[in-house]
């Protein structure tokens, strides 16, 4: 057996392909070692060795050669169409040798024929490997649900998956650098000083004033003949009032002055807003409620005593009372008969796949072997596996009895991957106590076992 995993899967997730009730995978071992036998070594190499586990619903699919390992979607074109080609020429051997085969005389040669046709069918892409560049496919013998077998096998994989668009990056064009601006040189402003200006005074002026001030005070500072005492003193007199004449001058005219060469200007108005004085509110007024004049009708209290209330009348007991019998616990996915389906005779809830535990062990291997019925308008398949992973698989048909039990038998033994036949038992199903379904198995000399069914699928 070798080491490497390829996949793993469920096989009620997969339609199994076969001829007369055969199926495909019941036949793996025996198709791939005869391929090998026939000298068909190349086609035994790209078919997986499927390994299932102990219950019979899962399967392990090995690699038939130990090497790197690459999935379909991950091989490159180059990889595909050489693994397409090394497939063509598997298909074209298997369809000769499948030709001859059922063209034998033998019965199990043209079964092993017909079986080998289906062979290499597989549900999709998704099932094939590159081990070693070359192509090794699982599932095979199966396709999908819903689904019947190719024509062209190998369809799926002649598919050239659209790829994705390649963008091309565009390099951005250079700008051209702009030209620059001539740049126009403005005339000067007229300066911010200008000459003086000359300013004309009237007498009126206070400029003229102070200039007729100190006019004044230079003539009165020239030498003038000695007068007489009197007009000394007055001279005196004259002299001592110019100083203070010339600094009420300066005052006046200093801020006039400033006024006329910085211009007329307009002074802030200090606006303030007038405030409005507080209203007092005044309260309403508490009208006093005369007390003595709003007296209401009092009466004196009175105590009431309830009634005694009367006894309940007491049912007398029955004589035979019937038992009250509470219903256990449901197990979960456990078959239940619906009374109303059972009424008119209606199957469909048995539709679908369940699990079978008969309640004995296998007097070689010491486990109980493990049942899988497939079953759709009371037709379908049972899947057995006991001993050393040994498959057998029958056809089963259901349906109700008058007294509303459920019926599921076979049509003879089950038939074996090597060869052998199994004998399958008649399954008798009625509703439990507890609502579930009571079953058991009879088999030939009327022994008679439990079997537990499940539910794993619809």
């Amino acid at each position: 057996m070798a080491k490497t995993l390829l996949r793993s899967g469920c096989l009620d997730d997969f339609l199994a392909l076969g001829e007369n009730g055969q199926a495909v995978f019941d036949s793996a071992f025996q198709i791939r070692e005869t391929l090998r036998l026939r000298k068909q070594q190349a086609v035994a190499d790209a078919l997986a060795i499927p390994q299932p586990n102990d219950e019979g619903d899962r399967v392990d699919w090995y690699a038939p050669q130990e090497g790197s390992v690459t999935s379909w979607a991950a091989a490159s074109d180059e990889e595909r169409r050489t693994a397409l080609r090394y497939l063509d020429n598997c298909l074209s051997n298997v369809a000769s040798l499948s030709a001859r085969c059922q063209q034998a005389e033998k019965t199990s040669i043209r079964l092993f024929g017909a079986l080998l046709e289906k062979a290499l069918q597989f549900p999709g892409s998704q099932h094939v490997y590159l081990v070693n560049g070359k192509p090794v496919i699982t599932f095979w013998g199966f396709v999908n649900l819903n689904q019947g077998a190719r024509d062209d096998v190998l369809e799926c994989l002649r598919v050239v998956e659209s790829r994705e668009p390649e963008i091309a990056f565009i390099p951005e064009e250079t700008m051209p650098e702009p030209e620059p601006l001539p740049v126009e040189i403005s005339e000067p402003e007229k300066p911010l000083l200008e000459a003086p200006m000359a300013v004309q005074v009237d007498d009126d002026s206070p400029v003229y004033s102070l200039t007729a001030v100190k006019k004044a005070a230079a003539e009165e500072e020239k030498p003038a003949p000695s007068p007489e005492p009197v007009a000394v003193a007055v001279k005196q007199r004259r002299r001592w009032l110019l100083p203070v004449a010339a600094v009420i001058a300066v005052a006046i005219a200093a801020p006039v002055g400033y006024l006329l060469l910085s211009g007329s200007q307009t002074a802030p108005v200090a606006t303030a807003q007038a405030e409005v004085p507080p209203k007092p509110i005044a309260p309403a007024p508490i009208q006093a409620v005369d007390v003595a004049k709003t007296t209401l009708p009092l009466t004196p209290a009175e105590v009431v005593v309830p009634p005694k209330p009367e006894p309940a009348p007491v049912a007398a007991p029955e004589e035979n009372p019937e038992p009250i019998t509470v219903a256990a616990d449901v197990p979960k996915n456990a078959l239940i008969l619906p009374a109303e389906a059972v009424r008119i005779g209606s199957t469909k809830f048995l539709n679908g796949t369940w699990r079978a535990q008969i309640d004995f062990s296998d007097p070689i291997t010491g486990k109980a072997p493990s049942l899988r019925y497939q079953i759709a308008n009371n037709k379908g398949t049972v899947r057995l596996v006991h001993g050393d992973n040994i498959v057998c698989k029958a056809e089963v048909f259901s349906g109700l009895h008058q007294n509303g039990a459920l019926m599921i038998k076979t049509r003879g033994s089950a038939r074996c991957g090597d060869g052998s036949r199994y004998p399958m038992p008649e399954v008798t199903c009625k509703t439990g106590s507890n609502g579930a379904a009571v079953c058991t198995g009879r088999y030939e000399g009327d022994k008679v076992i439990p079997i537990t069914f499940r539910k794993v699928s619809n």
